[in-house]
């Protein structure tokens, strides 16, 4: 480092999962001073050969802190376990550890009550695209602004940033409902290519690229359906309304029966669909759906 280098934030990493190791291979990378923890301290001595220091107990490694205190571990329990009887006072801690909103917002207060700084975060990514910013993955952060901005350029690092707001619990929100859509996707590509069947003379690969050109275009009905929550007129811009879809919900329900396909993947919302059309709002969007699936 020359004399006119910005000297890098030093980097506290309590885990060393697949996740975790990731994370401390970024941070090496771009030259940040780093500690690390793992239960099974075997797993920290190739970091150590790459230049990282290893703590043996949580404790060691809180205490010697000098930037954020990163968490990467299996759950929120192991998050508990292994921050108590650690002095926290004045830390600032940042919990990689996939949770539940409710879990995070818990967290949030039992750091404070500690008298530690909290920030919230999910992780949109797997470990190899970690340290690779042409892979666009990114980390949601909630929690303390001010805290964010102040290790921004660390937790930059790893991945892509988006604070998406105070409320200790939103970035686990966020990361919740974007894993949930992407899950009804996948059960739509495996009822797609049931469908298909094992016929030899079907191009599976060809069927792959129309089916993900097809989802892409798909896609941008969500920018519709956020449209007609926020003005609560859902036959705002409707295209295909909802008694359009319920019909030919029984082409896709008859071609899967003559396939020998089991719907059940489809069944579900299916069934939401028809029920908001029997109700008297077939003249709907989706966006009318949405209030089915909640119990306020």
């Amino acid at each position: 480092m020359d004399s006119h280098s910005t000297p890098k934030t030093p980097v506290t990493l309590l885990g060393l999962g697949d996740m975790g190791t990731a994370l401390a291979r970024a941070w090496l990378a771009a030259g940040h001073p780093l500690t690390v923890w793992n239960r099974t301290p075997e797993k920290a001595r190739p970091l150590v050969g790459e230049g990282a220091r290893a703590a043996a107990t949580p404790s060691e490694a809180v205490a010697s802190a000098a930037g954020p205190v990163v968490v990467c571990l299996l759950d929120d329990a192991s998050v508990g376990e292994t921050l108590s009887g650690t002095e926290l006072h004045g830390r600032d801690v940042v919990n990689l550890t996939t949770n539940t909103p409710d879990q995070a917002e818990r967290r949030a207060r039992w750091a404070r009550e500690r008298g530690a700084r909290f920030l919230d975060g999910g992780i949109m990514a797997i470990p190899p695209m970690i340290g690779r910013p042409d892979t666009g993955g990114y980390v949601f952060y909630s929690g303390d602004h001010e805290l964010f901005e102040r290790h921004r350029e660390a937790l930059t690092v790893p991945a892509g940033v988006k604070f998406v707001g105070e409320e200790p619990g939103h970035a686990a929100l966020y990361d919740v409902a974007l894993l949930s859509a992407m899950t009804g996707m996948f059960a739509g590509i495996t009822h797609a290519f049931a469908l298909m069947g094992p016929e030899k003379d079907i191009d599976r690969a060809r069927f792959a690229t129309l089916l993900t050109e097809w989802l892409g275009g798909m896609a941008g009905a969500a920018h519709g359906i956020a449209a007609q929550l926020e003005s609560g007129d859902y036959t705002e811009g409707v295209g295909s309304n909802l008694a359009m879809m319920a019909a030919a919900n029984e082409t896709l329900l008859a071609t899967a029966q003559g396939r020998s396909v089991d719907p059940r993947l489809l069944t579900p919302f299916m069934e939401l669909m028809r029920h908001r059309v029997d109700q008297g709002h077939g003249d709907e969007g989706l966006a009318g759906t949405i209030g089915l699936l909640r119990a306020e």
